[in-house]
């Protein structure tokens, strides 16, 4: 089904059901049953969150997160008979299925946060209590899987209105305080599925900032956003909620441009974006830390900063030209050797001299260089 479509088809809630049922994969839905199976008689077995949400809108592929109640997950797991970890604090697991993808298995709970910004503590509760803490009502719908594979869909929080109108609804109104990085989430899903933000979110904005500080989990968040198909396109979003400062003064303009690149049908790493990110903090080596972006953005981005030859559509290419617009192909090795430099420790002593001039800005172009090298060997350009 494609994304306008759910408005438009005015289904009751058991098609709806059976429609997204459908985008999951056969193989999916037959572990998803099977596990419903094991779960035993009183438990309930759910497909929730951004799957749900997903399916509906015709999205794919589809992330599994699966909601236990009445069971424990940890059990659960181990007896599908495939690996597993889990995770004792939260009462979870993370299930490897054949073809090395993963689901996680979580028990139903609700949570509470006895300090603001950092990590919530758990208790037991029901699938409903499961679907109430999530961040967006679009987030909190639940596709409820029978031991014989028939489903129901779940509607606690009218997320599925929410999916209609196609707006970002904070589940309560300190959300965002409690989490700020709820904020950046939601801008990475905006982005990704053009989503607006409901009033709610808008008036939430200001707290959210006031406590951006002291949550760790929003690092993460931005950390994520970098990977998202555009993230221009989130970071606009954050822009246009009066959360722009979460981000580097200047940072918007470049994540969009590389967006564009990407529009124009080349492909942008994350790893570039992340250089591009880090063009714009006065620091790029301590916001490269806190993101957990680890060494190699910083790395790129000191090529590109560089002298040294890179290719229009390599990394280096794509962020030289987004960050020194005036910059031009230099000469190479092979370039000075043409023009009459002996090889060997000649062609470095040459290059090194172009460098030098670079560096001196008394050269500004290819043909600059060729007659700088001229002079160099003495000889006419």
């Amino acid at each position: 089904m494609k994304r306008e479509g759910l408005a438009a088809t005015g289904a009751g809630d058991g098609d709806l059901a059976a429609r997204a049922w459908e985008r999951v994969q056969a193989e999916d839905r037959a572990w998803l049953t099977d596990l419903a199976r094991r779960a035993g008689g009183g438990a309930r077995v759910a497909l929730v969150g951004g799957a749900v949400r997903d399916a509906l809108l015709g999205e794919t592929p589809l992330d599994l997160d699966v909601v236990v109640e009445g069971a424990d997950a940890g059990s659960l797991a181990a007896a599908t008979g495939l690996p597993h970890l889990v995770h004792p604090a939260f009462g979870n697991a993370t299930v490897t299925l054949p073809g090395g993808r993963r689901a996680d298995l979580v028990r139903a709970r609700w949570e509470r946060y006895p300090v603001p910004g950092e990590n919530p503590v758990p208790e037991p509760g029901t699938l409903a209590d499961d679907l109430r803490r999530r961040d967006f009502g679009l987030n909190a719908l639940a596709l409820v899987v029978g031991p014989d594979g028939r489903v129901t869909l779940l509607d606690e929080m009218g997320g599925l209105e929410d999916l209609r109108e196609r707006v970002l609804r904070p589940l309560h109104p300190r959300s965002l305080h409690e989490d700020a990085s709820r904020l950046v989430r939601g801008a990475r899903l905006a982005g990704r599925l053009g989503l607006v933000a409901h009033p709610q979110l808008l008036r939430q904005v200001p707290d959210a900032l006031g406590m951006a500080g002291r949550t760790p989990r929003l690092h993460a968040e931005l950390r994520l956003l970098l990977g998202e198909p555009r993230p221009g396109l989130a970071a606009r979003a954050l822009e246009g909620w009066g959360a722009g400062a979460l981000l580097p003064p200047g940072a918007l303009e470049r994540l969009e441009a590389l967006d564009a690149r990407q529009d124009a049908g080349q492909l942008v790493s994350p790893q570039v974006y992340g250089a591009a990110l880090l063009s714009a903090d006065p620091d790029p080596a301590a916001l490269a830390a806190r993101l957990g972006l680890g060494e190699k953005p910083g790395a790129l981005l000191a090529r590109a900063l560089g002298d040294a030859p890179a290719a229009p559509r390599t990394p280096e290419g794509v962020l030289r030209a987004l960050l020194r617009p005036e910059a031009y192909p230099v000469l190479t090795g092979r370039d000075v050797v043409t023009l009459g430099v002996s090889p060997g420790p000649a062609v470095g002593a040459a290059l090194a001299h172009l460098a030098v001039l670079r560096q001196a800005g008394k050269v500004h172009s290819r043909d600059e260089e060729r007659a700088a090298l001229a002079a160099y060997l003495g000889t006419p350009p």
